[in-house]
C-alpha cells in the first residue's frame, strides 16, 4: 500500500485533534544527562497542542552533612534545565509566548512514586522522558519500567532519532481480537493516536498485528490423537482469516484516514513486534500495556513486558480506560 507525505492541511488537522488530548505535558529529566531529544519532542508537542509544558528534575537527596549545599544544588539543576529549554526554543524558533514552561526540582527516594504523585495532583495528561541508557540496545531500565506500570497517563519514552522530523516513522501494535471491551477500546485509542502522530511527522503509519493458532503445537504433537495435516492447515487458514477480518473491522471502526501499511504477521507478539519494528526502522512504537483490569493498579501483561525488553525505538504507551494507579496523590 503506497504511503504519501501528508499535506499541510492534514498535518494541521492532526495537530488540532491532539489538542483535545494533551493540554498539560510533564517532561521528566535527571538534569545531569543530555535529554535534548525528549525535551525537543515535548516542546514540539506542547507547541502543536497549545499545551503547557511542566519540567521536573528528579534527583536523590544529598547525603547527611551536605544539607547546606542542597539549595544551591537544586538551583543549579533547575538552571541547567532552563538553559536546555532556551536552547531547544532557539533551535525550534519557538518563543516563550508560544509555550508556557515551568521548571521544578523533586529530590528524594522513590522517584517513580514522586513523579506519579505529581501527575495525579496536577492532572498532567502526558509524561515525556528520555529513556534511561541500558547496557543493551533494547529494553528499558528500572525507573522507566516503574513509570510504565504506575503512571495513569500515556508515557512517551524517547530515544535519539537520527531522521528529520518529516521522516520519522510511526508504528502501532494492536490486538483486534481482545475478548474484553476494555481491550477493544484501548486498541481503537491506539490506532487514533498513532494516526495523529504519524500525520504530524512523515505520514507513514505502520499497523502491526500478530496472529497464531494457539493449538497448533498441541495438535501436531499430541500423544493421544493423530490429527491430519490437512485439518491443521485448514485451522491455520481459518485463524489467519478471522484475525485479518477482525483487524480490518477494527481499523474501519477507528475512523482513521490516510494511507497505512498493514503488517499482518504470524507469530508471538513478543518476538514479531520487536523484529518488525527493527526491520521497518520504526522511530516511535505506540502500544498498550494490558493485563488484569477492573482492579486498582492492574499488572502489566507478560506479553507487554516481553515486548518492552526487546524494542530499540522510542515508545508511546497507553493504559486502558479505567486504570487506577496504586500510587495515591497524597501519600
Amino acid at each position: 500500500m503506497q504511503i504519501e507525505t501528508p499535506s499541510l492541511g492534514r498535518r494541521r488537522e492532526a495537530e488540532a485533534q491532539l489538542v483535545r488530548r494533551f493540554q498539560s505535558i510533564l517532561y521528566v529529566t535527571r538534569g545531569t544527562t543530555d535529554d535534548s531529544d525528549a525535551l525537543t519532542q515535548a516542546l514540539c508537542l506542547a507547541r502543536s497542542n497549545a499545551a503547557s509544558l511542566h519540567s521536573v528534575v528528579v534527583c536523590p537527596s544529598l547525603r547527611k552533612g551536605l544539607g547546606n549545599y542542597e539549595a544551591d544544588f537544586e538551583t543549579s539543576l533547575a538552571e541547567r534545565v532552563r538553559a536546555s529549554i532556551r536552547n531547544a526554543r532557539a533551535a525550534l524558533r519557538t518563543g516563550p509566548d508560544e509555550v508556557h514552561a515551568t521548571v521544578e526540582v523533586e529530590c528524594g527516594k522513590t522517584p517513580a512514586v514522586r513523579i506519579v504523585r505529581r501527575i495525579l495532583r496536577n492532572a498532567h495528561d502526558l509524561l515525556v522522558k528520555q529513556a534511561e541508557h541500558t547496557d543493551r540496545r533494547a529494553g528499558f531500565r528500572a525507573l522507566d519500567m516503574q513509570l510504565l506500570r504506575l503512571c495513569p497517563c500515556p508515557v512517551w519514552l524517547c530515544r535519539p532519532m537520527g531522521r528529520s522530523r518529516m521522516d520519522i516513522r510511526v508504528a502501532v501494535a494492536v490486538n483486534p481480537q481482545s475478548v474484553e471491551p476494555v481491550g477493544r477500546d484501548l486498541a481503537l485509542q491506539l490506532l487514533r493516536l498513532a494516526r495523529s502522530f504519524a500525520d504530524m511527522y512523515s505520514g507513514e503509519l505502520n499497523i502491526i498485528s500478530c496472529w497464531e493458532f494457539e493449538f497448533e503445537d498441541d495438535l501436531r504433537h499430541s500423544p493421544w490423537a493423530k490429527v491430519a495435516e490437512a485439518s491443521i492447515s485448514r485451522s491455520l487458514i481459518t485463524a489467519e482469516r478471522d484475525h485479518r477480518a477482525a483487524l480490518e473491522k477494527l481499523t474501519r471502526e477507528s475512523g482513521i484516514a490516510g494511507p497505512v501499511c498493514v503488517h499482518h504477521t504470524r507469530g508471538r507478539p513478543e518476538q514479531a513486534i520487536p523484529r518488525l519494528a527493527d526491520s521497518l526502522e520504526v522511530d516511535i512504537l505506540v502500544m498498550g500495556t494490558v493485563a488484569r483490569t477492573g482492579i486498582p493498579g492492574f499488572v502489566m501483561g507478560n506479553t507487554a513486558e516481553n515486548v518492552l525488553r526487546e524494542i530499540q525505538c522510542s515508545l508511546l504507551a497507553l493504559k486502558p480506560n479505567g486504570f487506577v494507579s496504586p500510587v495515591r496523590a497524597y501519600g
